[in-house]
């Protein structure tokens, strides 16, 4: 959108821009309408990588939280003894149309408390952008399996939210981060391998990829609407043309525990 700010027609203008991106349906969990608007800072890690150096061809996999399967299915795991949970029930669906062809079997689940497999059936159990409960992920490990999981931190876009929609708006929990989740895995009596935390930088170049992004990351903005927010927007809109961009902190982290012997 070529944007004129000259006045109550320009801001009329940009409010009705605004509000169009609001109107965006989302399908999936994909950001790519919001390519170029968008930018994402790199982890200082690979979460794909540090499952590899883990996984043997004997290894007994379940993915947390698998989604479409769609990273499972890049790790090319192994065939008869890989299995997927899934909450979102059309993303169970299109598992089990999807995965069973490659040796996977998914699995829905409505509890974190309650998976659906015996105890001590994993090797290696691995989550990522998943709730878990530690002592459930503990009884279906292996003695001396693997438990490795990144994180979204509950700082996660916290400034931004406050900023948007005032103090402590966000839904998400501010003290879930890597030295607590450390502290209760050791407590569960796992041994942390490694442990990595990161504060990436989200940068919009453009105020309605703000507004499509809040929107659909509503537990993190919750009651975000153009018109609740519209001040806030406008200041933001300000510091985009004053500096080119507008910043939100991001919050990861990764552990990689293995359960005693």
């Amino acid at each position: 959108m070529k944007r004129n700010e000259n006045g109550h027609n320009g801001q009329a203008q940009l409010k009705a821009y605004w509000e169009a991106e609001e109107a965006q349906g989302f399908q999936g969990w994909d950001f790519s309408r919001l390519s170029g608007r968008m930018l994402e800072q790199e982890l200082p890690w690979n979460y794909r990588k540090a499952v590899l150096e883990h996984m043997k061809d004997e290894t007994t996999l379940l993915d947390m939280g698998t989604g479409g399967g769609e990273f499972l299915l890049s790790l090319s795991p192994p065939r008869g003894s890989t299995y997927a949970t899934e909450a979102y029930p059309p993303n169970v669906e299109l598992c089990k149309k999807k995965l069973p062809a490659y040796g996977i079997e998914i699995r829905a689940v409505e509890k974190d408390e309650e998976l659906p497999f015996e105890s001590g059936m994993f090797d290696m159990v691995i989550n990522r952008h998943e709730s878990f409960c530690i002592s459930e992920v503990r009884r279906i490990l292996k003695p001396g399996g693997v438990f490795l999981t990144q994180q979204v931190g509950g700082q996660n876009n916290r400034e931004l939210s406050r900023f948007l929609l005032g103090e402590d708006a966000s839904h998400t929990d501010p003290g879930f981060n890597l030295y607590n989740t450390v502290q209760e895995l050791e407590q569960h009596g796992f041994s942390i391998l490694k442990q990595e935390e990161y504060f990436p930088e989200l940068t919009f170049l453009d105020i309605g990829a703000l507004v499509q992004f809040a929107r659909i990351i509503e537990w993190e903005f919750p009651g975000f609407t153009v018109e609740r927010c519209y001040p806030q927007l406008m200041r933001l809109q300000n510091r985009l043309q004053r500096d080119g961009k507008v910043t939100s902190r991001e919050h990861r982290f990764m552990i990689t525990a293995r359960k005693p012997t």
